[in-house]
Formats: structure tokens, C-alpha cells, sequence
């Protein structure tokens, strides 16, 4: 029985991905704080949730994060950054899903194809960042792909045939992004599960590390 794991279960993207994965035949375990009360900022509760599962999972999906934390929103100029903002967003979107990583990787196969994927943004690339802005957001994203980067290298020391990857998901109709859509075209979360399926699918653990987006295209750091 194929079996994957999602945290995050209870958002747009990450509900949509159990339902596609059960679809599929998988065995789908998710968490969430809204479902169980994990709280990925808290060590204790990531090591209490996934130190009660027992693996193997052949796929780790981490599909956390927030784009407006305690009525922090993005800011549109670096005057309106504050430390407690910046902070919410590191806690949320780069320190949780490291602590996710760190606890989650006793749970993947040694000796079989495994893909543990972290959910990013675009705007967390450096080399793509032509408009500025979203300090908070972009930084925590940009250390987010950090954090992949080194893990996918100590994960191919031990498990060999595993994948690590930052994942961006495009522009997806959730409360996540209610407020900050605009002109932007958004597409359901059910379409978002499916194309980053079909990218999970198509990986290959020589691109273990790496950055693409929903349509499998490389991202720049």
C-alpha cells in the first residue's frame, strides 16, 4: 500500500491533495492544527504528532504557511516591515516546515523512491524578483528553499533514492490568497493537487534539491 503523508490537511491545497492522493489509491495520513493541533512552530507538538506515526510514507507533502499572520499583511515597502511581522513569518513558513522535515525524515524509505516536498512561492526566488515588496513573505519563502536545498543533500547520503523539493504551487483560489488575488487569474485547489501531482510523479532523484513550479519548470534561486 502506497502511503503519504500531508501536513497542512486542513487548507485549501492540502485538503485538495488528500482527496487527490486517496483518489489515486494512496493511504493518506493528514495533520493539521485545525484537525489535530499540530502546530508546526512547536517542537513539542511536531515531535508528539509525527513521533506517533510509524512509516514508511513514499510521499511527505508540507503544504503550511500564511501570507497575513496575526494582521501582519505583506508589505508593499520596506517602511512598513516590523520585527514581530518579519518574525511570524520565519515561525510559520521556514522554522515549521523545517521542524516538519527534521522530525519526518525517520519516516521515509531507505531503500525505495520517497518525495518529500515543501510547498514554496515564486516570490521567494531572489533571481526572480522584479517588483520588490512582501519582505517578510519573500524572505521566509527564500529561506524555506534554503532549508530544502540542505536537506535534500543530507538526505542523499542515506536514502538514495529519495527526492526533496521546493514546490510552487501557482496561484491558487484559497483563503490563503482571498485578499491578495487582484487581477491575478487563480486557479481551484483541485487543479492545483493535480498538476502538483503529476510534477511529484515526474521527479527523478537527480533532481533532488531543486525548485519547480506547478507546470515542472525550474524556479531560480
Amino acid at each position: 500500500m502506497k502511503r503519504a503523508l500531508v501536513i497542512g490537511a486542513s487548507g485549501g491545497i492540502g485538503g485538495a491533495l488528500c482527496d487527490a492522493l486517496a483518489a489515486q489509491g494512496w493511504q493518506v495520513t493528514g495533520l493539521s492544527r485545525t484537525g489535530n493541533g499540530l502546530d508546526v512552530t512547536d517542537e513539542a507538538s511536531v515531535t508528539q504528532h509525527l513521533g506517533a506515526l510509524e512509516g514508511p510514507f513514499q510521499r511527505i507533502l508540507i503544504a503550511t504557511g500564511a501570507l497575513e499572520i496575526a494582521g501582519h499583511a505583506p508589505e508593499k515597502a520596506l517602511k512598513q516591515l516590523t520585527a514581530e511581522g518579519m518574525a511570524a513569518q520565519f515561525a510559520l513558513n521556514t522554522i515549521g516546515p523545517a521542524l516538519v522535515m527534521k522530525h519526518a525524515l525517520r519516516l521515509l524509505p531507505r531503500d525505495a523512491p520517497s518525495v518529500l516536498a515543501a510547498f514554496s512561492a515564486r516570490v521567494g526566488s531572489i533571481g526572480d524578483n522584479r517588483t520588490g515588496g512582501w519582505h517578510s513573505y519573500r524572505a521566509s519563502k527564500a529561506a524555506l528553499n534554503q532549508i530544502v536545498r540542505g536537506t535534500a543533500i543530507e538526505l542523499g547520503r542515506s536514502h538514495r533514492q529519495a527526492i526533496c523539493v521546493a514546490l510552487h504551487p501557482g496561484t491558487v483560489a484559497t483563503a490563503f490568497t482571498e485578499k491578495y488575488l487582484g487581477r491575478h487569474p487563480a486557479i481551484p485547489p483541485q487543479e492545483a493537487a493535480q498538476n502538483l501531482l503529476r510534477v511529484i510523479d515526474g521527479l527523478h532523484p537527480t533532481e533532488s534539491g531543486q525548485f519547480f513550479d506547478w507546470a515542472g519548470k525550474p524556479v531560480p534561486w
